[in-house]
Order: structure tokens, then sequence, then C-alpha cells
């Protein structure tokens, strides 16, 4: 190169800034990329250099930041007193009817408590509490680190429980705040220390305990001793504290025996860890059975006590609890129409006036096939007399019962998804064999012929073919299953009713089968509908003190029966002109102007020893069920249990006896005034045929009661009068001579039908 050397005298390598000469300061030559070359020592000076900047950073970000914020918060937040949260607590909640007039108040039961002193509340309270609650209470300060690391735990896997302290929870209900944010927990637990640097324990679990849940309407423990056991809180017994204590994790469950059994043994068990009873102690420990719901009774200006529970119920299974119900300031808009309703209590009070048997009870209601809401809702009497005490009335509209040949149009459904229809024909004659159990009709309209039809088998209510249809062709679950699909919500979906399906009783309703007269209602809504089903609900809309929605209910419907809207709509349309001729053969009317269709049921009552002769030929449950094209009505009238249900004379009732005037009357008062209405027509599954003749139905002619009888065994009009639906296989077959003979099979002495035979038992 011209001008300058040939050759280097110095390393090939530009030097990097900062660099004064070709050694490091360990003399060490550095590479050629410019790096200085580290010694094993320097690597390892270098690497705790990081991790002490990476701890330093670490601690000042998840320790100090957060302490000073901690610290921050604790100055800013307060920590609300009893008093405050007592008045929060006690707000009532109004009522009104679908079209927005008022129905009334619910008022809280301890809206008026006085909120007790440490000293009031006794030690073994507090021990329970404290041991099912927070073991670690007395240590703690406000929360507990193994509590919050537990419960973390058990978020990440899936598991259960959760790990608030005593005074966490009470800041919790405090402010009525559960929502599931990192700002809400951060707060909940700056207050709860707070609390406990402010307060004494014994005041932080007395302020808890005057707060707290415990069921039946009760806030505070003052008031749930009186609810539960009618006494004072300082007279608690350590099993009477245990169940209030197990309570406060449940407490909307607390009329459930099996959750309160529970309950009171996981509290009395941890009452022995934590020392505070003996082992001897438990081991003689006796359940405390609470004293009736008494405090029930239905205020002057209340909502009607069975809707307001059915209220309760629904907005729990939409984030609006029990203990949060009072809390709002909630007003209610039901779906109760307000002449509906009237017309049920009206229907449903006179009913049993005139007559003589006092085990009779009743239940009626009406549910809007377009919408589900429930536009009627009569459960019987609110307040009973017992020993001269009145005390909460039980829902009977709300308590499964044997339906009986009310679930027929089930096993019609199944029938018809089969792809069968109205015309398929059976055997309809009276006392055939299945499996060596003879299955009977009931009285001589109730028999047809050996080459029945399925219409005609519906309007005579012939059990011999239903039970032949869901025994040899439908099987007992597609029946469960259609059920269900129309609407009766079962005790697997969190329902009342049981549908069985262990033997073929299903398909007459009878067995360990037992539906709600809400369930049947909602469920022949469904075909009133169309086949479209839409859940059956009370609630139209809730919202709270600042006028806010908090709950509105769905207004969406779905095909019931099949996936595909127009065959749903079909099976529902077959149903309906199964049962339309029902109505007329049980001597019912539809409302004037308006088409019907539905169906009546009874179930037999089992004779048992010592009760008189006669109570072998009565039934112990009556139904009629049935619908125009915008209003569906179950009504029921039958005993607590298997009771021989009887009218004057001795006589058995049967559906179209009380129950279906109920619903006629109901139906006639409802709709007065109301544009007339008519089923729409769908094609015939299966063929089309002729409507069912009548003219083959049998008489009763010389054993027609008299008038006063109200019809309790046939009216002498040709066919089978009120109350004889057919639905009573082993009623007596005693005919006059217009009574046209069937072939029977021929029967072993041992096939001789008893009352024990009866598959609608």
């Amino acid at each position: 190169m011209s001008g300058g050397p040939e050759l280097m005298t110095h390393h090939a390598y530009e030097e990097p800034s900062g660099y004064d000469g070709p050694y490091d300061e360990d003399g060490v030559e550095a590479p050629e990329d410019g790096k200085p070359v580290l010694t094993p020592e320097q690597r390892k000076k270098r690497r705790w250099k990081i991790v002490r900047r990476v701890s330093y950073a670490f601690v000042g970000l998840f320790f100090v930041l957060p302490a000073i914020a901690f610290v921050i918060t604790y100055f800013l937040v307060d920590v609300p007193s009893p008093t405050q949260v007592a008045q929060n607590q006690s707000q009532a909640v109004t009522y009104l009817y679908s079209d927005g007039s008022p129905m009334g108040k619910d008022v809280p039961r301890g809206g008026n408590r006085v909120l007790l002193t440490p000293e009031q509340i006794p030690d073994i309270m507090k021990h329970a509490a404290i041991a099912t609650e927070d073991d670690t209470f007395e240590t703690n300060s406000g929360f507990d680190i193994t509590g919050l690391l537990r419960a973390a735990y058990n978020q990440a896997t899936g598991g259960v429980g959760g790990g608030s302290t005593i005074s966490q929870q009470y800041i919790k209900k405090a402010t009525d705040n559960d929502a599931p944010t990192l700002t809400r927990k951060w707060t909940e637990l700056a207050k709860s220390f707070k609390m406990n640097q402010t307060y004494e324990k014994k005041d932080i679990i007395t302020a808890y305990l005057n707060i707290i849940y415990f069921g039946r309407g009760a806030y505070g423990v003052g008031a749930a001793s009186q609810a539960f056991f009618h006494k004072e809180a300082k007279d608690l017994s350590f099993s009477e504290a245990a169940l209030l204590a197990g309570l406060i994790q449940q407490p909307g469950r607390s009329e459930n025996p099996k959750v309160a059994h529970d309950r009171w043994n996981t509290a009395l068990d941890r009452m022995v860890k934590n020392h505070y009873i003996t082992a001897a102690d438990r081991a003689a420990a006796q359940f405390p059975t609470p004293i009736p719901v008494e405090d029930s009774k239905q205020q002057a200006g209340a909502p009607p006590a069975f809707i307001v529970q059915q209220v309760k119920d629904e907005l729990a299974a939409h984030d609006i609890p029990e203990d949060r119900y009072y809390a709002g300031g909630f007003q209610v808009q039901t779906t109760i129409d307000p002449k509906a309703q009237q017309a049920a209590e009206q229907v449903g009070s006179e009913a049993l006036k005139d007559q003589v048997d006092d085990n009779l009870l009743n239940a009626l209601v009406a549910v809007d096939p377009k919408t589900g809401g429930v536009l009627a809702y009569y459960g019987g009497k609110p307040i009973v007399q017992v020993n001269g005490q009145d005390q909460a009335g039980r829902d009977w509209a709300n308590t499964p019962q044997n339906p009986g040949s009310s679930m027929k149009p089930f096993d019609l459904v199944a029938f018809l998804k089969m792809g069968k229809g109205l015309d398929a024909t059976f055997d309809g004659s009276n006392n055939r064999v299945f499996d060596g159990r003879t299955v009977r009709n009931a009285g001589p309209s109730s028999s047809c012929s050996q080459q029945c039809t399925v219409a005609d088998a519906m309007m005579r209510s012939a059990n011999t073919v239903f039970y032949d249809m869901v025994l040899n062709q439908t099987k007992q679950g597609p029946v469960k299953e259609a059920a269900r699909q129309a609407g009766v919500k079962t005790k697997d979906d969190g329902g009342q009713s049981v549908i069985s399906i262990k033997d073929n009783n299903i398909s007459i309703g009878g067995g360990d089968t037992q539906i709600t007269p809400l369930d049947m209602a909602a469920a022949y809504a469904t075909f009133a509908g169309n086949g479209e089903r839409r859940d059956r609900h009370f609630v139209q809309k809730v919202t709270n003190s600042q006028k806010e929605v908090a709950y509105e209910a769905p207004a969406d419907g779905k095909a019931a029966f099949d996936s595909d809207a127009d065959k749903s709509r079909q099976i529902a349309g077959n149903v309906t002109e199964g049962l339309k001729p029902v109505i007329d053969f049980s001597h019912l009317h539809c409302p004037n102007g308006h088409e019907c269709a539905g169906k009546t049921g009874t179930q037999q009552h089992t004779k048992v020893a010592g009760e008189p002769s006669w109570a072998g030929n009565m039934n112990s449950q009556t139904w009629m069920v049935g619908y125009t094209p915008s209003v569906s009505v179950a009504a029921w009238v039958g005993g607590d249990g298997n009771k021989p249900l009887h009218g004057k004379n001795n006589s058995p009732i049967y559906g179209a006896t009380i129950a279906g005037p109920m619903w006629e009357k109901f139906l006639s008062l409802y709709l007065t005034g109301k544009s007339g209405e008519r089923f729409d027509k769908v094609d015939r599954i299966g063929g089309e045929v002729a409507p069912p003749s009548t003219s083959d139905v049998a008489t009763t002619t010389g054993s027609a009661p008299s008038t006063e009888n109200n019809g309790d065994e046939g009216d002498g009009r040709g066919h089978d009068g009120r109350g004889h639906d057919g639905d009573n296989p082993s009623q007596s077959s005693t005919s006059s001579s217009n009574t046209p003979k069937h072939p029977k099979p021929t029967t072993s002495s041992k096939e001789t039908p008893t009352s024990g035979d009866n598959p609608d038992n």
C-alpha cells in the first residue's frame, strides 16, 4: 500500500471505545471479537450481581410497593358497623303483577331485630361459628395466609373450599360485594386487617353473628334462635348452636333435612377438633329439630306466601340468593296475572267447601304457553291449624303426586316420535295380562274393542292400550324423556318431580312416578304452544334500588320434541287432536268461544289394615290438566299420601269430580271477555283417519246417582260421567245391559285382579 507500512504492528482488531489496551485488568489477552474473556470467578460475581438486582426488583415489586399500597388503602377504608349493615339488610321487596299493578311487599322478618351485645351471645355459639367458619380466628390478623393459599390452590385445581376468615366474611356481607375481582379482594383484606387492629376479637365475632344470614329470613343469631328454636340466643344449647353455625354456609337449604343434618354433624366434628366440646358430648348429641316455620304467617298486604317462595328460589338460581334478597331494595315484576290469580284463589277456596272428606287438598296452576310465565298459582291454604296453632301450610302446587292417566299424553308423544299415530290400533279390552300381571280398565266406558285406535283409547282412557304401547313399543325411557322435553323438572334437573322407569307403571302414571301440578301445567303448555317449550318462570324482571335491571327472564323458546321445529309442532298438534275429545267425554266444557284439550287422571288408593271395606274402591289422587291456545291449567285434588278419598255416601272421587270443575270454572272466569281461539291444524302422523266414533260408548242407565253426589259414578248421559274418567284399572266393571261386550283374554284364577295387582298404584 503506497505511503503506509506493509504490516500492522498491533492486534488485528479495532479497539472498542474506552478500552485502554490489548489486555484486560487480569492481564488476559482480549479475544478477536473485542469482548474481554472472564475468569470463572468473574463470571460467578457477575451472575450474583444479576441475581441481587432481580431480587431487589422482586422485593420492591411484590413486597415494598404492595406494603405501601396496603398502608395507603388501610387509611382510606372504613369498616361498616353492624348497625349500618342491619339497616341495609332490612329492605322490603316490592312485588308487582305482570301488568305493573302492586301485589304487595315482602317485609323481612328480621327487620326489627335488636343487635346483641357480646354478653348476650353465649360462648358456645361463638365457638361453634369459629370452629365451623374460621378455626384460626383467635390468632389471625383478619386474614389467614395458609387459608388464602389453600383457596388459590383449590381454585386452580377445581377443588372446593375458600380461604375467607370471619373478618373477611363480615366485610363481604357488610359491603354486599362478592365480585370475583382483585380490587374487591384487596380492599376486603385491608378492611379485615383494620378491623382486627381496631376491635377486640369478642367484638368482631359479635358483629359477625349479628349480621350473618342463617336461613328462614333470619339475619343475625338473635333472629335465628327465635326462627329455628323459639328461644333467646343466650339459651342455645351446644347442639342448637352447632346447627345454626353449620347452616351459615348453606342458609338457603335450611329446610332440607339432609343438608341440615350434614351441616350439624360437620359443625360438631369441628367443635370437637377445636376442643370446644368433648368427644362424650359429641357422642351424646341429639339433632335439635327446628320448630315449624310459624313465622311464615302471611302479613296483611304481603304477596301470596307460596308465590314469594317460588320467586326466591328462582332468583337464587340467577345470582340473587336469599341473603341478598332483602339487601338490594328490589322490585320484582312477576308473571302473575291479577285476573288469573283472583280466579285461581276463588275456585281453589270454593272447591272443597261442600265436601265431606277432611283429607281433601287441592292446588291449581296456570301457565302462559306463549311465554312460559306462571299466570296463577294456588297451592292451598298458606296457614293451617295444627293442634290449635297457626302453622305454615304446605305448597301442594309444588308437591309431587302420582299423575295417573294425565301421564298418557307423554306416552303418546313417545309413540308419535316413532312415526306412529292416533289411527294405530291396540287391543283395548279389559283385564289383559302382561307378563303375568292383569291390567284393568276403569268401568265399562273405559274399555274398547280389540281393534281400538289410539285416539279412541285416549278419549276413553283405556289403561290396557297405553300399558301395552309403552311395554311393547315405545319402552319407558322415551316416555320419561318426552315428559322432560315437555317441561317436567325432575329432581335430577333441580326440580321436585320423579319419573321412574324401573317398571311399566310409568305408562299410566303410577308407581314411583310423581309429578307436581306446577310441572304438569308447564308440560301441557308445551302442547298448547305448538311444541315450543319455554321454561316456566315467575319473574319477568327485577330492578334494584337504583332502578337498574338486576335480572330479566329470557323470552326465547325452543322446539321440544324434535330438533326440527316443524316436526315438534306436528307432534304437539297430534297430541292436541288426541286430547280434544276427552273434554266432552268427561262431561266438561271448554270456555265459550275457545277450543280446549286435556286429560283427567286418578290414582287408586291402596287399602291398608284397619280401613273400612269401602276404602278399597277409593282413589287417592285426582287430576284435570288441559289447555286452550293461550293458557295451560293443572288442577289437582288429592290427599297427603295414600288416603282413601271419598265424596258423599262414601262414593269415590275421580279426575272429573272436583278437579275437573275447578279447571272448567277457572278457564271460564279467566277467559271471559277475551277473544275466542282455536288450535292450529297439523298433518296427522301415521295417516289421515276420521275422528273416533262415540257410537259404541257404554251407558250407565240405572246406576246414575242423584245430583247431590256431584256425579261421582256417572250421570247416565251415555258415557263416562263427571268423575268417571277411566283411570282406575281395578274399578268395578259392572254395567247396564247397554254396555258393549268385548272379548277378554283367558286368565287363570291366580291372575284374577285385586287391588294389589293394580299397576296404577
